[in-house]
């Protein structure tokens, strides 16, 4: 009886020190949601009533205009977090309206590369110089002396997330 009277009290701190972690990460991912959230709602507008654009398409020229020389096709659902069968009619439309082009490859038919044509860049580059002014605005009440300070505790939290589903994964 006396042992269970000396580890009753760890045993409760413990479990209200697990209950205090579990809600401080629940507050943190419902800030991240509610950040992500509010950002990317305004952006999405933005880009609808500005330039009559989506912000998935606006995504997909991102990440062509990183590779000059285009992209397989099937490396794009991967850098955007995404199914093929979502990215095909993105991909189609900017096909259509003369941004990308989707051609095979010369060593093997079956394999897509999209590029972006010099128009699809051109216009990628107002949209990405407006998408820049558009967080600056959003973001000008926030203490520039504080941003970096946030960033880095934003890709540790990114490395801890990675690290658990690599563990998770491993398991």
């Amino acid at each position: 009886m006396a042992l269970a009277k000396e580890s009753s009290p760890a045993s409760t701190r413990n479990a209200a020190d697990a209950e205090a972690e579990y809600r401080a990460q629940t507050r943190l991912w419902l800030r991240l949601l509610a950040c992500t959230t509010l950002i990317e709602g305004e952006l999405r507008r933005r880009f609808r009533e500005e330039y009559d654009f989506t912000m998935p398409r606006f995504d997909v020229l991102a990440q062509l205009d990183r590779e000059p020389s285009g992209l397989v096709l099937g490396e794009l659902p991967k850098r955007l977090m995404v199914s093929a069968g979502n990215l095909t009619p993105i991909v189609d439309r900017l096909v259509e309206d003369g941004y990308i082009t989707r051609t095979p490859s010369n060593l093997d038919r079956r394999v897509q590369i999209v590029c972006m044509t010099v128009e699809g860049r051109k216009t990628f580059r107002r949209m990405a110089k407006s998408h820049g002014t558009w967080l600056a605005e959003l973001l000008a009440e926030f203490p520039i002396d504080r941003l970096d300070g946030l960033v880095g505790a934003l890709d540790d939290v990114k490395s801890a997330v990675r690290d658990a589903l690599q563990h998770r994964e491993r398991t």
